[in-house]
């Protein structure tokens, strides 16, 4: 029986996880030598851990599979106002015109959505949860995979895998284990 993620996310019990998320159908991250989908998840990362209270402590990308390991700031979330929780999300979710093309995040978008403090309290708590961030990178590389490989459907298995790290002995042997990955990557 699964768990919701929810109740295994405990950030008064440790703030850093390990993640693994695999690919479904046999199919390959990074595709057939397909080295940009690699940079595009380290872009990916980078932009995330500027938008969401996550810091990532490392990454390795395998054949069918990613590790991610990120440390959760909640207080962080809770330090920011209301207009930087708008901000922040009109950064990962662009308002959008007639057409559904991205349009700039501007002040009558950002006042718009101040009006509304519950959505606000929604988007805060969104901006700090392990599972939000784990969507916002899983779901854009699916569908540049799927675009790219010609297919439909899903690319990821539906949950991704969470560890929590308790100490930071856990902590130095999953680091290690995550760039012993990124060597055997490299050579």
């Amino acid at each position: 029986m699964t768990i919701a993620r929810a109740h295994l996310v405990d950030t008064s019990v440790t703030r850093w996880y390990h993640c693994v998320t695999r690919c479904v159908r046999r199919a390959f991250l990074l595709g057939e030598g397909a080295e940009d989908r690699k940079l595009w998840i380290e872009n990916r990362l980078q932009e995330l851990a500027q938008i969401f209270s996550v810091a990532v402590g490392g990454f390795s990308v395998l054949d069918n599979h990613l590790h991610v390991l990120v440390r959760l700031d909640p207080e962080v979330a809770d330090g920011w106002s209301d207009e930087e929780v708008v901000r922040r999300w009109g950064r990962l979710f662009p308002p959008r015109d007639g057409t559904r093309q991205p349009i700039p995040v501007g002040d009558a978008w950002v006042h718009g959505r101040l009006q509304n403090t519950a959505w606000i309290a929604t988007a805060r708590q969104r901006l700090q949860s392990l599972s939000w961030f784990m969507k916002c990178l899983k779901e854009p590389l699916a569908r540049i995979a799927n675009r790219q490989d010609g297919t439909r459907g899903a690319f990821f298995e539906g949950r991704f895998k969470s560890v929590a790290i308790l100490d930071n002995e856990a902590l130095l042997a999953t680091c290690a284990y995550i760039d012993r990955h990124v060597r055997q990557k490299s050579r």
